[in-house]
C-alpha cells in the first residue's frame, strides 16, 4: 500500500522531509508538499541582500524548479488544520493523508512592538532587508541600533552579524566614525552555548567600536524621542534603528489546537505531536533547540527515517539529538562555525567554535547549492 504524507511548509524542515521520503521510498509513498510562498529563501541571504551584496530576485529559488520525483507541490494557502482527522484545509481545497507533517516556520509580528513599524526597520524578511537597503545609504551619521524584540528568534548568531557587517558597510564608505553602533540581545552572551563563540564575537565588538548591551530586549519605540525602550525600561537612542521582530506560530496553527504556549509541543526524540499521525519540525516546535534551518533540517531527518523505517517494517532508528551547526559571518569575508549540542547534557548546551578559515569560508559559500541540489532536484 502507499503511503500518503502532507507536509505543511517548504522551508529547510519541509523540502528536506520530503525529498527524502520520495527518494528512498518512491513508489510506496505520495508527498505533497504545500507552500503559500511561490519560492524559497535562505535565511542567510538576507543579509546578503540588506547589504546590497546580492538582489532580492538572485536569492529566491522558485518552487516551480522542483522537479524531485515524487513530491508534488501546491502552492496554496493554509486556511485550517485538523489534527485529529488529519485533514487540512487551503483556499484551493482540501487534503487528508496517512501521516501530516506541520513546517510551517515562525511567523513575525512587527505590531507587538509599538512603534516598530513607524520608526524602525525589521531586517528578516526579504521585504524587510529590501526596504533596508534602499535607505542604509543615507544613513550617514548618527546612532545605529540593532535590536531584539522578542525572548526568542530565528538564527541566533543573525543580529550579531548585522552588528559586524553594518560596521563593515559604513567604513567601506567612510563614515563609520560618524556613527554608533550598539546591539541589543536577550542573552548574556551573543552565543551562551559557546563561551568561544562569544569571546570571537565580544572581541570584533570590542574592536569595531560596537556596543553590547545583555540581557535586555526591546519593547518599544518611543517615536516622540526615538528611543528603544528596553524591558528594564532603559532607554537607547537611536537615528537608525534595525529590528529582530517578535516570533509566533503562525495563525493558522495556532487555531489548530497544537499549541501549548504558542508553540507545538512535541517528544524531543521523534517530533511527534500528541495527536497520532502528526509530527512537527522546525521553528513552529518548543522542541529546545534553536529556531534555525540547520535544526529544522536535523529533525525533518530524523521524521523521514523514522517513517521509512515504519513503511519498511525495520527496527526503530536513532531519535533526533539537538545537534546543529550554524556559520557565523564576522565580517570583511571571515566566517566561522558554531557547532552546538543542546540534548547530550539536558538544560546545559554546549557549543565549540571553528575560527574563521577559508576552507570554513568555502563551506559556506556551498551550503546553500548542495541543498538546492538536493530539495530541488
Amino acid at each position: 500500500m502507499t503511503t500518503s504524507v502532507l507536509v505543511l511548509g517548504a522551508g529547510f524542515g519541509g523540502l528536506e522531509l520530503s525529498s527524502r521520503l520520495a527518494s528512498e521510498l518512491r513508489d510506496e509513498v505520495e508527498v505533497t508538499l504545500i507552500d503559500r510562498s511561490d519560492a524559497f529563501v535562505f535565511g542567510f541571504s538576507k543579509l546578503d541582500v540588506m547589504f546590497g551584496r546580492q538582489a532580492a530576485a538572485a536569492v529566491r529559488v522558485p518552487y516551480a524548479e522542483l522537479s524531485v520525483p515524487g513530491v508534488r507541490f501546491r502552492q496554496e494557502t493554509i486556511t485550517a488544520i485538523e489534527p485529529q482527522q488529519r485533514r487540512v484545509l487551503t483556499d484551493l481545497g482540501s487534503y487528508e493523508a496517512d501521516i501530516v507533517v506541520v513546517a510551517l516556520g515562525a511567523d513575525y509580528d512587527v505590531d507587538a512592538t509599538p512603534g516598530l513599524a513607524e520608526e524602525g526597520h525589521e531586517f528578516y524578511s526579504v521585504a524587510g532587508a529590501e526596504a533596508v537597503r534602499e535607505i542604509l545609504p543615507g544613513f550617514q551619521a548618527g546612532r545605529a541600533v540593532v535590536g531584539v524584540c522578542g525572548p526568542g528568534f530565528k538564527c541566533p548568531p543573525a543580529p550579531s552579524e548585522g552588528a559586524l557587517l553594518l560596521d563593515e558597510f559604513l567604513r567601506a564608505r567612510g563614515v563609520r566614525d560618524e556613527t554608533s553602533i550598539s546591539l541589543v540581545m536577550p542573552f548574556g552572551t551573543p552565543l551562551p552555548p559557546s563561551p568561544d563563540t562569544s569571546a570571537a564575537i565580544l572581541g570584533r565588538f570590542a574592536e569595531r567600536g560596537i556596543t553590547f548591551i545583555p540581557d535586555r530586549r526591546v519593547t518599544a519605540l518611543d517615536t516622540g524621542t526615538r528611543e528603544a525602550v528596553l524591558d528594564d525600561g532603559g532607554r537607547v537612542p537611536f537615528d537608525l534603528f534595525l529590528g529582530v521582530p517578535v516570533h509566533t506560530a503562525p495563525t493558522v496553527v495556532r487555531d489548530s489546537g497544537l499549541t501549548q504556549d504558542g508553540w507545538i509541543p512535541v517528544d524531543p526524540h521523534t517530533l511527534a505531536t500528541a495527536f497520532g499521525g502528526i509530527y512537527a519540525v522546525g521553528d513552529v516546535t518548543s522542541v529546545g533547540t534553536p529556531k534555525a534551518g540547520v535544526f529544522a533540517e536535523g529533525a525533518a531527518r530524523v521524521v523521514a527515517d523514522q517513517l521509512i523505517a515504519r513503511i519498511r517494517g525495520e527496527a526503530e532508528p536513532p531519535g533526533y539529538d539537538g545537534t546543529g551547526s550554524c556559520f557565523v559571518e564576522l565580517g570583511d569575508g571571515e566566517v566561522g562555525r558554531v557547532d552546538v549540542d543542546f540534548f547530550s547534557t539536558p538544560g546545559h548546551p554546549t557549543g565549540t567554535f571553528t575560527a574563521p578559515t577559508a576552507d570554513t569560508a568555502r563551506d559556506k559559500a556551498n551550503f546553500g547549492p548542495t541543498r538546492r541540489a538536493r530539495w530541488f532536484g
